[in-house]
């Protein structure tokens, strides 16, 4: 692989526990490149989500090196990498992380904002068209059911236009309709915008619809494979 847009090179994470220090991920090394679809599975407690964290500098790793856009982000201090974020990565989490004292559109529109774009609300307004929620942009998260409140989070983690775009069991809250509508989504923008995405998932079909599937097991990688298109 030739300039992977990110890279993890002996990446361990220790975490205090109660019952002392817990080692969530041991030694992982990992080249994602650019455009690709990576997703990261295993069993509960297996460090996927941790994984996931780490890679976005929302986590920082105990030991090693995460490498994302030529940047270093475990050198960067935690301004350095929230505008790192703010700038070139988009996360979806389960549980929608909408601010439920702001519309739909204030909502996407607040990344924008954030990095100073005249155009955010207008921008925000084009996102919420692409999730199919044009008509909700004034209604706030209370006011929409789980699977519009995903559209929004999705929406908000796409409007940046973001490289890489991480997604922590996006449709973990979400009937499988929903989910399936979601994930549909999820991949089709990704496409589009030519974004790389990495998805945290339980699911085996989900997992599926990715390039290429990473299982991990006791914080290691247990399996690393390429899907068949």
């Amino acid at each position: 692989m030739t300039d992977p847009i990110l890279s993890l090179n002996k990446v361990t994470l220790t975490l205090k526990g109660n019952a002392g220090m817990v080692e969530i991920l041991r030694d992982i090394s990992l080249d994602v490149a650019s455009g690709e679809t990576l997703g990261l599975i295993g069993p509960s407690g297996s460090g996927k989500s941790s994984l996931l964290m780490v890679m976005g500098g929302l986590e920082r790793a105990t030991a090693g090196t995460v490498t994302a856009m030529g940047h270093d982000l475990t050198a960067l201090d935690e301004d350095a990498l929230a505008r790192f974020r703010r700038d070139h990565m988009g996360v979806v989490f389960q549980s929608f992380h909408l601010i439920p004292t702001m519309t739909a559109l204030e909502n996407v529109a607040t990344p924008l904002e954030l990095a100073g774009d005249p155009q955010a609300f207008e921008k925000a307004k084009q996102e919420l068209e692409a999730v199919g929620l044009g008509h909700r942009a004034d209604h706030y998260p209370a006011q929409m059911s789980g699977g519009e409140q995903q559209r929004v989070a999705l929406a908000r983690a796409l409007a940046p236009k973001p490289r890489i775009l991480l997604a922590d069991e996006p449709t973990g809250n979400l009937d499988g309709s929903n989910g399936a509508a979601i994930m549909d989504l999820l991949f089709s923008l990704a496409q589009k915008q030519g974004a790389t995405l990495i998805m945290v998932t339980h699911a085996t079909d989900l997992a599926a619809r990715c390039s290429r599937v990473v299982q991990l097991c006791d914080g290691r990688v247990d399996q690393d494979r390429q899907v068949a298109a």
